[in-house]
């Protein structure tokens, strides 16, 4: 019998507080208080009464918040599945540092920070400012074999939950999660369609900008590495360290160290999706701490949070990646919070509240 590594017994017994109801109640109890019809920002009013039940507070305060981007490089790659080098990764991971990057100038006007991680690059950062979470420099070639050991895979979402405490720790209340990875479209939907037993002629899309060649190439690889691998859909663990890669053992981590460290997280597109659907599956109970932000132009996205029972309130064909849907969001919230917090009451106008029916 194989024993565990450290890491997977940590992962073991993770503690994860359950929500709490009292807080939940009184939120959705001052939005009904509201001058406004029952319910009718929807998905909106639900994440402020997540994010009260969650932090065992209905005093939701998001003010300093961050997306996390991290990095990490696909052996996959060499399967020629992708328009760019490996060397992009580091590039944009570096830009991200710099602040100059797609999610960098998407933050700016709204105050959230923007943090480079590198889980795994094959080309390590040569700028300040990009966090060391290394497991490895880049991971296998799933075509060929597993893309990492079951112990770097546990270590990796090790590192995710940890970094989330440290961001706690520097007052984050709300964390975005985004990805930077060459590679991490084939690696993802591999891992899609092992959970949703989908043909990969289904789920597999042109990426960044395939060619029909490409697209070809990319479909088969995908086809190919669940049937080498055999990836053991019971055990999302397993399924992980065959066909995923650090950046997305880490954001599972992120997901599940929100659940442990009280501390709602963002689910951005395809390949953060699937990283919380890895949560989801080892802990089910971490599913407050997740909040779906848009439904990726990526197929696989959808049905992933439609299994976790997470509905995503933007619709607007999104898949640049970054953690730049997931940021999408946080306006959305402060426009919600700003209302909820200083909204006129029916009592405060002197009318006759709404009354609340069942659902």
């Amino acid at each position: 019998m194989e024993t565990l590594s450290d890491a997977e017994c940590a992962l073991n017994e993770l503690v994860i507080p359950l929500p709490d109801k009292a807080a939940a109640q009184a939120a959705r109890d001052r939005w009904n208080a509201l001058a406004k019809p029952i319910g009718s920002l929807g998905l909106l009013e639900d994440a402020v009464v997540q994010m009260a039940a969650l932090t065992g507070s209905p005093q939701v305060d998001i003010a300093q918040r961050c997306v996390a981007v991290l990095c990490a490089d696909n052996g996959v790659v060499a399967e020629g599945v992708t328009q760019s080098g490996q060397e992009v990764t580091t590039t944009v991971a570096e830009s991200i540092a710099r602040g100059v990057s797609s999610v960098c100038l998407m933050c700016r006007p709204f105050g959230i920070d923007c943090l480079a991680v590198d889980m795994g690059m094959v080309h390590p950062p040569q700028v300040e400012g990009v966090l060391n979470r290394r497991i490895a420099a880049g991971t296998g070639d799933i075509a060929k074999g597993p893309a990492m050991t079951r112990a770097q895979a546990a270590q990796a979402i090790m590192a995710g939950i940890d970094l989330m405490g440290e961001l706690k720790a520097r007052g984050y209340r709300l964390v975005a999660t985004g990805e930077m990875g060459i590679g991490n479209t084939t690696t993802a939907t591999a891992m899609a369609c092992a959970f949703l037993d989908e043909d990969p002629e289904v789920l597999t899309t042109r990426g960044a900008g395939l060619s029909d060649e490409g697209l070809a190439r990319k479909r088969s690889v995908v086809a190919q590495a669940l049937a080498l691998n055999k990836p053991q859909v019971d055990d999302a663990l397993d399924v992980l360290a065959k066909l995923g890669g650090f950046d997305i053992a880490g954001m599972c981590g992120l997901f599940l160290g929100g659940a442990v460290h009280q501390v709602p997280v963002i689910v951005d597109g395809l390949i953060s999706a699937v990283a919380a659907y890895v949560a989801w599956r080892l802990r089910p109970d971490c599913r407050y701490a997740l909040l779906a932000s848009h439904v990726s132009a990526e197929p696989a996205a959808a049905l992933l949070l439609g299994r976790m029972g997470l509905q995503a309130p933007i619709h607007a064909g999104m898949r640049l990646g970054e953690g730049t849907g997931a940021v999408s969001l946080i306006p959305l919230l402060d426009m919600v919070l700003s209302l909820y917090r200083d909204g006129t009451t029916f009592e405060g106008c002197g009318l006759v509240p709404y009354e609340v029916r069942p659902a």
